[in-house]
């Protein structure tokens, strides 16, 4: 027996009615239907149109009350329907709000998207903090392409590394995190090299922070090319390496006053990370022995053939690894052991007659302790004979002044065994710094003068740092020496590195719409 279809109760009330439109087939829904309640609502808001009037009402009606209880229950209701409309009208107010900036605002989607994806992370917050519109179109993956996460205080938390990392999801390709530290000041200026130990406390990051970079399946890491990773002191070897496993394209490794070691390291890049480009690593711990070895170097030469900048600040290197380093990378433009501390310099012997031209460009020795004068004043002697003819900034400056030859001998601070004038004629495209505490009776202006170079007293010092020296070499070579006490002042002053200007990364959440960083 076929089933009679149920008839609809006639007391039955829908609030939408679905009708078809006169000239075509589609649905046309109509708004909702009024309910009691609005229409006790309209009412309700007509009746008061000034404040004065609401407390007066509601006055009379309190005192009407028979009983405390029932007074207290009345303003209790009256609190929370109070309430109740306050945050209606707040959050109609932003509807309205933006539906009008989608209205005005000139770009569509698309382009407000790839607008968003040149903000830093700082800006970004912000900017998705603003309205309802924003808030949509910083949430595209394509906006997280280049996190920067880098704070002078700790304000980053595992948490909003891994929501950020998995908005960005397969299209990440830039991820930087840590405390910015205070560099040092040389001569009353900050000098790019040099970095204090001191941050405004220790990060809140975890060794789990990375662990987001393996998602979907490896997806999310895989084509990532920058990694930045700055005094994050819970990360360890296995932590770091882990992710390193998960970034085969990365190109841009940088890891600075990280608890971890240089073997761990370089053994992880070159399993993982055979695409590298540039790898800067400062040791936390200046002079550690990381148990480097012979074959663990020529391993990481022969698996990156692609590095053209190499710097290892802080490690105890000793020449032969660095020889193996300098002159297995054919692709090697610049390259910074400073405050190496076994380094002698022997290492610079012959290398400019190695096969296919030495194509070095920057050589920075800055306080190496055992660097040795006669190693120098050898290297000079290779540069004037015509070797290393790409070279265009060399740094030799030491704290300690130069190592002699001869243990028992003392310490060179003269750089009267630099040649100069022959440098100044056969390589006037070479820039040379070469700071060392006044040990003898010359003074800055005095060698500064012989050397016909006048300081700018514009600046904060009449000194330069390596900063001018690196921007100088674009346009000529400069031969920047001192003997001043000045030159190694450790004084610590603010500021950052790299012009990182993203201290303050988390905004302020003060709209429920808004939840963009955590919770």
């Amino acid at each position: 027996m076929a089933k009679r279809p149920c008839s609809a109760s006639p007391d039955h009330h829908h609030h939408h009615h679905l009708h078809l439109h006169p000239h075509s087939a589609r649905a046309v829904l109509d708004p909702p239907m009024a309910t009691p309640s609005d229409s006790l609502l309209a009412a309700f808001l007509d009746a008061f149109d000034a404040p004065p009037s609401v407390h007066l009402a509601f006055d009379r009606l309190v005192e009407s009350e028979d009983s405390d209880a029932d007074r207290e229950a009345l303003i209790d209701r009256a609190t929370r329907l109070g309430a109740a409309l306050l945050e209606a009208g707040k959050r109609s107010a932003r509807r309205r709000a933006s539906a009008l900036n989608s209205i005005i605002w000139p770009l569509p989607p698309d382009l407000t998207i790839k607008v968003f994806g040149l903000l830093d992370t700082q800006t970004l917050c912000y900017a998705a903090a603003t309205c309802s519109m924003f808030h949509k179109c910083a949430m595209d993956p394509l906006c997280y392409v280049n996190i920067n996460l880098l704070t002078k205080t700790p304000k980053v938390n595992n948490a909003v590394v891994s929501k950020l990392v998995q908005r960005a999801g397969r299209v990440l390709q830039s991820l930087k995190l840590g405390l910015v530290t205070n560099p040092y000041k040389l001569g009353g200026y900050v000098h790019p090299l040099m970095r204090s130990t001191d941050t405004k406390g220790s990060s809140i990051l975890s060794r789990s922070c990375l662990t987001s970079l393996g998602g979907n399946n490896g997806a999310t890491g895989a084509l990532l090319k920058q990694l930045y990773l700055h005094n994050i002191e819970r990360l360890d070897d296995s932590a770091v390496c882990a992710a390193l496993s998960t970034c085969p394209s990365l190109l841009d490794l940088e890891i600075v006053g990280l608890n971890v070691e240089l073997k761990q390291i370089l053994v992880s890049v070159a399993s993982s990370c055979s695409m590298i480009q540039r790898l800067y690593f400062d040791s936390s711990i200046a002079g550690r022995d990381d148990n480097l070895t012979a074959p663990i170097c020529v391993d990481f030469v022969s698996n990156c053939p692609f590095l053209t900048s190499l710097s290892l600040r802080g490690c105890k290197l000793h020449d032969n690894k660095v020889r193996i380093l300098i002159k297995g990378f054919h692709r090697l433009r610049h390259f910074d052991v400073s405050t190496s501390y076994s380094v002698t310099g022997s290492f610079l012997r012959n290398l400019g007659n190695t096969a296919g031209e030495n194509i070095l460009e920057v050589l920075i020795l800055r306080d190496c302790m055992h660097l040795k004068k006669v190693e120098v004043s050898q290297f000079f002697d290779a540069i004037l004979s015509g070797d290393f003819k790409h070279l265009r900034c060399l740094d030799i400056s030491n704290r300690e002044g130069l190592a002699p030859e001869r243990v028992w001998d003392q310490r060179i601070y003269n750089p009267s065994f630099i040649p100069i004038k022959q440098l100044q004629e056969l390589r006037p495209d070479l820039s040379l710094l070469a700071e060392f505490p006044s040990e003898a009776c010359f003074t800055e202006f005095d060698i500064l003068s012989e050397m016909g170079f006048t300081p700018d007293l514009s600046m904060p010092s009449d000194l330069c740092s390596l900063e001018s020296v690196l921007n100088s070499s674009t346009t000529g070579g400069s031969m920047l020496i001192s003997t001043s006490e000045g030159s190694y002042n450790t004084d610590s002053s603010s500021g950052n590195d790299d012009g990182i200007n993203s201290s303050d990364l988390i905004p302020d959440e003060s709209s429920d719409e808004v939840d963009f960083v955590a919770g």
